[in-house]
Protein backbone atom coordinates (compact mmCIF):
# COMPACT_ATOMS: atom_id res chain seq x y z
CA UNK A 1 0.00 0.00 0.00
CA UNK A 2 1.33 3.43 -0.84
CA UNK A 3 1.41 5.92 2.31
CA UNK A 4 1.90 9.71 2.28
CA UNK A 5 3.46 11.83 4.51
CA UNK A 6 0.74 14.15 4.27
CA UNK A 7 -2.64 15.36 3.20
CA UNK A 8 -0.15 17.95 0.65
CA UNK A 9 1.48 14.65 -1.00
CA UNK A 10 -1.69 12.54 -1.12
CA UNK A 11 -3.01 15.46 -3.27
CA UNK A 12 -0.41 15.79 -5.27
CA UNK A 13 -0.11 12.41 -6.20
CA UNK A 14 -3.92 12.40 -7.42
CA UNK A 15 -3.25 15.39 -9.53
CA UNK A 16 -0.85 13.65 -10.92
CA UNK A 17 -2.89 10.45 -11.64
CA UNK A 18 -5.72 12.95 -13.22
CA UNK A 19 -3.33 14.66 -15.54
CA UNK A 20 -1.52 11.82 -16.81
CA UNK A 21 -5.13 10.18 -17.78
CA UNK A 22 -6.11 13.65 -19.60
CA UNK A 23 -3.44 12.81 -21.94
CA UNK A 24 -4.28 11.90 -25.74
CA UNK A 25 -2.09 8.52 -25.31
CA UNK A 26 -3.72 7.40 -22.26
CA UNK A 27 -6.34 4.70 -21.89
CA UNK A 28 -9.65 5.32 -22.63
CA UNK A 29 -12.84 3.61 -24.06
CA UNK A 30 -12.88 5.48 -27.36
CA UNK A 31 -9.31 4.74 -27.93
CA UNK A 32 -9.39 1.32 -26.57
CA UNK A 33 -12.00 0.58 -29.35
CA UNK A 34 -10.27 2.20 -32.40
CA UNK A 35 -7.14 0.94 -31.66
CA UNK A 36 -8.62 -2.66 -32.49
CA UNK A 37 -10.11 -1.55 -35.57
CA UNK A 38 -11.74 -3.91 -36.74
CA UNK A 39 -13.76 -5.43 -33.78
CA UNK A 40 -16.95 -6.68 -35.29
CA UNK A 41 -18.59 -6.70 -38.86
CA UNK A 42 -17.27 -4.94 -41.85
CA UNK A 43 -20.53 -4.11 -44.13
CA UNK A 44 -20.02 -3.28 -47.93
CA UNK A 45 -22.89 -1.43 -49.70
CA UNK A 46 -23.05 -2.25 -53.46
CA UNK A 47 -25.76 -0.10 -55.05
CA UNK A 48 -26.48 -2.53 -57.96
CA UNK A 49 -28.19 -5.52 -58.10
CA UNK A 50 -26.56 -9.05 -57.20
CA UNK A 51 -25.02 -11.03 -59.97
CA UNK A 52 -23.86 -7.33 -61.48
CA UNK A 53 -19.48 -7.07 -62.26
CA UNK A 54 -19.52 -4.37 -59.14
CA UNK A 55 -21.14 -7.45 -57.08
CA UNK A 56 -18.97 -9.65 -58.27
CA UNK A 57 -15.88 -7.23 -57.32
CA UNK A 58 -17.17 -7.05 -54.16
CA UNK A 59 -17.55 -10.68 -53.05
CA UNK A 60 -14.24 -10.90 -54.38
CA UNK A 61 -13.38 -8.24 -51.98
CA UNK A 62 -15.41 -9.31 -49.07
CA UNK A 63 -14.23 -13.15 -49.05
CA UNK A 64 -10.43 -12.13 -49.30
CA UNK A 65 -10.15 -9.16 -46.58
CA UNK A 66 -12.57 -11.12 -43.85
CA UNK A 67 -9.24 -13.64 -43.74
CA UNK A 68 -7.04 -11.02 -44.04
CA UNK A 69 -8.68 -8.77 -41.07
CA UNK A 70 -10.09 -11.43 -39.25
CA UNK A 71 -13.81 -9.94 -39.29
CA UNK A 72 -16.82 -10.85 -41.65
CA UNK A 73 -17.19 -8.96 -44.61
CA UNK A 74 -20.42 -9.11 -45.62
CA UNK A 75 -22.31 -7.93 -48.96
CA UNK A 76 -25.47 -5.46 -48.62
CA UNK A 77 -27.36 -5.10 -52.18
CA UNK A 78 -29.07 -1.59 -52.36
CA UNK A 79 -30.17 -0.96 -55.99
CA UNK A 80 -31.86 1.68 -57.19
CA UNK A 81 -31.90 5.14 -59.19
CA UNK A 82 -28.51 4.29 -60.98
CA UNK A 83 -26.68 3.76 -57.88
CA UNK A 84 -27.73 6.64 -55.66
CA UNK A 85 -29.73 5.30 -53.10
CA UNK A 86 -26.91 2.79 -52.19
CA UNK A 87 -24.55 5.11 -52.48
CA UNK A 88 -26.37 7.96 -50.60
CA UNK A 89 -26.72 5.60 -47.40
CA UNK A 90 -23.03 4.78 -47.62
CA UNK A 91 -22.62 8.89 -47.32
CA UNK A 92 -24.37 9.04 -44.41
CA UNK A 93 -23.02 6.10 -42.07
CA UNK A 94 -20.46 6.46 -39.47
CA UNK A 95 -16.96 7.44 -40.66
CA UNK A 96 -15.49 4.34 -38.62
CA UNK A 97 -14.56 2.25 -41.32
CA UNK A 98 -17.50 -0.49 -40.55
CA UNK A 99 -19.30 0.52 -43.73
CA UNK A 100 -17.60 0.74 -47.40
CA UNK A 101 -18.92 1.38 -50.88
CA UNK A 102 -18.28 -0.81 -53.60
CA UNK A 103 -19.31 0.75 -56.75
CA UNK A 104 -18.86 1.97 -60.26
CA UNK A 105 -17.40 5.16 -61.51
CA UNK A 106 -20.97 6.68 -62.86
CA UNK A 107 -22.39 6.45 -59.64
CA UNK A 108 -19.95 9.03 -58.09
CA UNK A 109 -18.64 11.20 -60.76
CA UNK A 110 -21.49 11.78 -63.09
CA UNK A 111 -24.79 11.19 -60.24
CA UNK A 112 -24.21 14.25 -58.57
CA UNK A 113 -23.79 16.62 -61.49
CA UNK A 114 -27.26 15.36 -63.36
CA UNK A 115 -29.45 14.81 -60.43
CA UNK A 116 -31.27 17.91 -59.37
CA UNK A 117 -31.53 16.87 -55.84
CA UNK A 118 -28.53 14.53 -55.49
CA UNK A 119 -28.13 13.35 -51.52
CA UNK A 120 -24.50 13.12 -52.06
CA UNK A 121 -21.49 15.20 -53.63
CA UNK A 122 -18.16 13.19 -54.88
CA UNK A 123 -16.41 14.80 -51.60
CA UNK A 124 -18.88 12.77 -49.46
CA UNK A 125 -17.14 9.78 -49.72
CA UNK A 126 -13.46 9.01 -49.62
CA UNK A 127 -11.43 7.17 -52.05
CA UNK A 128 -9.76 3.73 -50.77
CA UNK A 129 -8.87 1.65 -54.13
CA UNK A 130 -9.47 1.87 -57.55
CA UNK A 131 -10.03 -2.02 -58.11
CA UNK A 132 -10.47 -1.99 -61.89
CA UNK A 133 -10.35 -0.12 -65.18
CA UNK A 134 -11.75 -0.48 -68.53
CA UNK A 135 -11.73 1.91 -71.34
CA UNK A 136 -14.44 2.00 -73.58
CA UNK A 137 -14.79 0.54 -77.45
CA UNK A 138 -16.06 2.75 -79.87
CA UNK A 139 -18.26 0.02 -82.16
CA UNK A 140 -20.15 0.60 -85.14
CA UNK A 141 -22.67 -1.47 -86.84
CA UNK A 142 -20.38 -3.74 -89.21
CA UNK A 143 -23.01 -3.76 -92.17
CA UNK A 144 -23.90 0.08 -91.90
CA UNK A 145 -20.09 0.85 -91.99
CA UNK A 146 -19.68 -1.28 -94.78
CA UNK A 147 -22.20 0.49 -96.36
CA UNK A 148 -20.91 4.14 -95.66
CA UNK A 149 -16.91 3.21 -96.09
CA UNK A 150 -16.78 3.72 -92.21
CA UNK A 151 -13.33 1.86 -91.53
CA UNK A 152 -11.90 4.36 -89.11
CA UNK A 153 -12.55 7.44 -86.80
CA UNK A 154 -12.43 9.84 -89.07
CA UNK A 155 -14.16 8.20 -91.75
CA UNK A 156 -17.00 8.38 -88.81
CA UNK A 157 -16.74 11.72 -88.74
CA UNK A 158 -16.72 13.21 -92.31
CA UNK A 159 -20.26 10.64 -92.06
CA UNK A 160 -21.25 13.05 -89.99
CA UNK A 161 -20.07 16.28 -90.89
CA UNK A 162 -21.73 15.10 -94.78
CA UNK A 163 -25.18 14.58 -93.01
CA UNK A 164 -25.69 16.29 -89.67
CA UNK A 165 -27.58 14.88 -86.77
CA UNK A 166 -27.75 11.47 -88.91
CA UNK A 167 -25.28 9.93 -87.07
CA UNK A 168 -27.23 7.65 -84.41
CA UNK A 169 -25.75 6.53 -81.26
CA UNK A 170 -26.97 4.59 -77.90
CA UNK A 171 -26.09 4.63 -74.09
CA UNK A 172 -27.39 3.14 -71.13
CA UNK A 173 -29.25 6.25 -70.61
CA UNK A 174 -28.53 9.94 -70.21
CA UNK A 175 -26.04 11.45 -68.27
CA UNK A 176 -24.18 7.71 -68.45
CA UNK A 177 -20.74 7.75 -69.21
CA UNK A 178 -21.30 6.32 -72.81
CA UNK A 179 -23.38 8.77 -73.29
CA UNK A 180 -21.10 11.88 -72.60
CA UNK A 181 -18.18 10.24 -74.02
CA UNK A 182 -20.08 10.09 -77.14
CA UNK A 183 -20.99 14.42 -76.46
CA UNK A 184 -17.44 14.64 -76.28
CA UNK A 185 -16.56 13.28 -79.25
CA UNK A 186 -19.36 15.22 -80.98
CA UNK A 187 -18.22 18.74 -79.43
CA UNK A 188 -14.41 17.68 -80.05
CA UNK A 189 -15.42 16.95 -83.84
CA UNK A 190 -17.63 19.98 -84.45
CA UNK A 191 -20.13 17.67 -85.30
CA UNK A 192 -24.34 16.75 -84.85
CA UNK A 193 -24.79 13.23 -83.87
CA UNK A 194 -28.04 11.82 -82.36
CA UNK A 195 -28.39 10.24 -78.76
CA UNK A 196 -30.90 7.22 -78.45
CA UNK A 197 -30.70 6.49 -74.68
CA UNK A 198 -32.00 2.53 -73.74
CA UNK A 199 -32.51 1.38 -69.96
CA UNK A 200 -28.57 -0.71 -70.01
CA UNK A 201 -25.37 -0.91 -71.28
CA UNK A 202 -26.20 -4.54 -72.73
CA UNK A 203 -29.69 -3.17 -74.63
CA UNK A 204 -27.53 -0.22 -76.46
CA UNK A 205 -24.85 -2.37 -77.24
CA UNK A 206 -27.48 -5.08 -79.02
CA UNK A 207 -29.49 -1.63 -80.49
CA UNK A 208 -26.15 -1.52 -82.42
CA UNK A 209 -26.08 -5.17 -83.36
CA UNK A 210 -29.14 -4.79 -84.57
CA UNK A 211 -28.89 -1.91 -86.90
CA UNK A 212 -31.35 0.25 -84.57
CA UNK A 213 -28.23 3.09 -84.14
CA UNK A 214 -25.11 3.41 -86.00
CA UNK A 215 -22.82 3.34 -83.09
CA UNK A 216 -22.10 3.75 -79.26
CA UNK A 217 -19.09 3.84 -76.76
CA UNK A 218 -18.97 0.11 -75.12
CA UNK A 219 -17.84 -1.79 -72.81
CA UNK A 220 -15.16 -4.94 -72.74
CA UNK A 221 -17.97 -7.14 -72.49
CA UNK A 222 -18.40 -6.57 -76.33
CA UNK A 223 -15.23 -7.84 -76.99
CA UNK A 224 -16.32 -11.18 -77.92
CA UNK A 225 -19.36 -9.65 -80.46
CA UNK A 226 -16.12 -7.64 -82.16
CA UNK A 227 -14.17 -11.08 -82.87
CA UNK A 228 -17.48 -12.47 -84.12
CA UNK A 229 -18.36 -9.82 -86.48
CA UNK A 230 -21.30 -8.47 -84.85
CA UNK A 231 -19.63 -5.12 -84.10
CA UNK A 232 -16.86 -3.12 -85.51
CA UNK A 233 -14.51 -1.56 -83.32
CA UNK A 234 -12.90 1.52 -84.27
CA UNK A 235 -11.11 3.27 -81.67
CA UNK A 236 -10.60 2.35 -77.59
CA UNK A 237 -10.20 4.84 -75.20
CA UNK A 238 -7.33 3.20 -73.20
CA UNK A 239 -3.82 4.77 -73.09
CA UNK A 240 -2.69 1.64 -74.91
CA UNK A 241 -4.00 -0.74 -77.21
CA UNK A 242 -6.32 -4.01 -76.17
CA UNK A 243 -4.21 -6.80 -76.32
CA UNK A 244 -7.59 -8.46 -77.65
CA UNK A 245 -7.77 -6.33 -80.51
CA UNK A 246 -4.16 -5.29 -81.18
CA UNK A 247 -5.04 -3.72 -84.81
CA UNK A 248 -7.65 -1.32 -82.97
CA UNK A 249 -5.88 2.21 -82.03
CA UNK A 250 -6.56 4.01 -79.20
CA UNK A 251 -8.54 7.25 -79.23
CA UNK A 252 -5.64 9.37 -79.44
CA UNK A 253 -4.07 8.01 -82.54
CA UNK A 254 -7.54 8.05 -84.14
CA UNK A 255 -6.68 11.60 -83.54
CA UNK A 256 -8.75 12.55 -80.20
CA UNK A 257 -6.24 12.55 -77.44
CA UNK A 258 -9.15 14.53 -75.40
CA UNK A 259 -11.63 11.03 -75.42
CA UNK A 260 -10.05 9.29 -72.54
CA UNK A 261 -13.57 8.50 -70.87
CA UNK A 262 -12.71 5.35 -68.82
CA UNK A 263 -15.18 3.24 -66.68
CA UNK A 264 -13.99 1.86 -63.20
CA UNK A 265 -15.75 0.11 -59.98
CA UNK A 266 -13.54 1.37 -57.13
CA UNK A 267 -14.21 1.16 -52.78
CA UNK A 268 -15.03 3.97 -50.76
CA UNK A 269 -15.83 4.99 -47.52
CA UNK A 270 -18.22 7.30 -46.20
CA UNK A 271 -15.62 11.33 -45.63
CA UNK A 272 -13.92 11.42 -42.20
CA UNK A 273 -13.32 7.60 -42.08
CA UNK A 274 -9.57 8.08 -40.16
CA UNK A 275 -6.54 7.83 -43.12
CA UNK A 276 -5.30 4.99 -41.21
CA UNK A 277 -7.91 2.55 -41.41
CA UNK A 278 -8.29 4.36 -44.52
CA UNK A 279 -4.60 2.74 -45.63
CA UNK A 280 -5.30 -0.19 -44.04
CA UNK A 281 -8.15 -1.12 -45.94
CA UNK A 282 -6.69 -0.44 -48.91
CA UNK A 283 -3.15 -2.85 -47.86
CA UNK A 284 -5.98 -5.55 -46.91
CA UNK A 285 -8.06 -5.09 -50.58
CA UNK A 286 -4.84 -5.07 -52.34
CA UNK A 287 -4.11 -8.54 -50.60
CA UNK A 288 -7.61 -9.76 -52.02
CA UNK A 289 -7.30 -8.89 -55.36
CA UNK A 290 -3.64 -10.66 -55.17
CA UNK A 291 -5.36 -14.07 -55.51
CA UNK A 292 -5.77 -15.44 -59.14
CA UNK A 293 -8.86 -15.90 -58.85
CA UNK A 294 -10.05 -12.58 -58.17
CA UNK A 295 -8.51 -11.52 -61.06
CA UNK A 296 -9.94 -14.06 -63.46
CA UNK A 297 -13.01 -13.16 -62.49
CA UNK A 298 -12.89 -9.30 -63.70
CA UNK A 299 -10.29 -10.17 -66.31
CA UNK A 300 -13.37 -9.75 -68.86
CA UNK A 301 -14.22 -6.69 -67.83
CA UNK A 302 -10.99 -4.69 -67.75
CA UNK A 303 -7.82 -4.86 -65.70
CA UNK A 304 -7.09 -5.02 -62.24
CA UNK A 305 -5.12 -1.87 -60.66
CA UNK A 306 -5.28 -1.20 -57.30
CA UNK A 307 -4.24 2.26 -57.59
CA UNK A 308 -4.23 4.11 -53.92
CA UNK A 309 -6.08 6.41 -51.90
CA UNK A 310 -4.21 9.60 -53.00
CA UNK A 311 -4.42 8.41 -56.73
CA UNK A 312 -7.97 7.51 -56.51
CA UNK A 313 -8.87 11.19 -55.40
CA UNK A 314 -6.88 12.80 -57.59
CA UNK A 315 -8.36 10.91 -59.94
CA UNK A 316 -11.93 11.74 -58.76
CA UNK A 317 -11.57 15.21 -58.88
CA UNK A 318 -9.83 15.20 -62.29
CA UNK A 319 -12.92 13.08 -64.03
CA UNK A 320 -15.56 15.43 -61.83
CA UNK A 321 -14.11 18.71 -63.51
CA UNK A 322 -13.91 16.98 -66.93
CA UNK A 323 -17.55 15.48 -67.18
CA UNK A 324 -19.02 18.64 -64.92
CA UNK A 325 -18.45 20.43 -68.43
CA UNK A 326 -19.50 18.10 -70.82
CA UNK A 327 -22.90 18.55 -68.14
CA UNK A 328 -23.05 21.69 -68.53
CA UNK A 329 -22.48 21.88 -72.64
CA UNK A 330 -25.06 19.43 -72.55
CA UNK A 331 -27.79 20.73 -70.32
CA UNK A 332 -28.05 17.43 -68.72
CA UNK A 333 -30.33 17.69 -65.62
CA UNK A 334 -32.56 14.61 -63.82
CA UNK A 335 -35.24 14.72 -61.22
Amino acid sequence: MNKFSSRRDFLAASAGVAGAAALPWAASPAWAQEAKWPAKVIRIVVPFPAGSITDTMARMLANGMAKSLGQPVIIDNKGGANGSIGVAEVARAAADGYTLLATNSSSITVNPLIYRNSPYKASSLVPITVVLDAPFILNVNPDWAKSNAINSVQDLIAYARRKPSQLTYGSAGAGNLAHLGFAMLSNSANIQTTHVPYKAASQASMAVMAGEVNSSFDTLASVPQIQSGKLKALAVTSNDRLPQMPDVPTMAQAGFPDINVKFWLGLLAPAGTPAAIVEELYAHAKMAMAVPAAHAALSAQGVVVMQSPQYFANRIATEVKQLAEVVKREKISLD
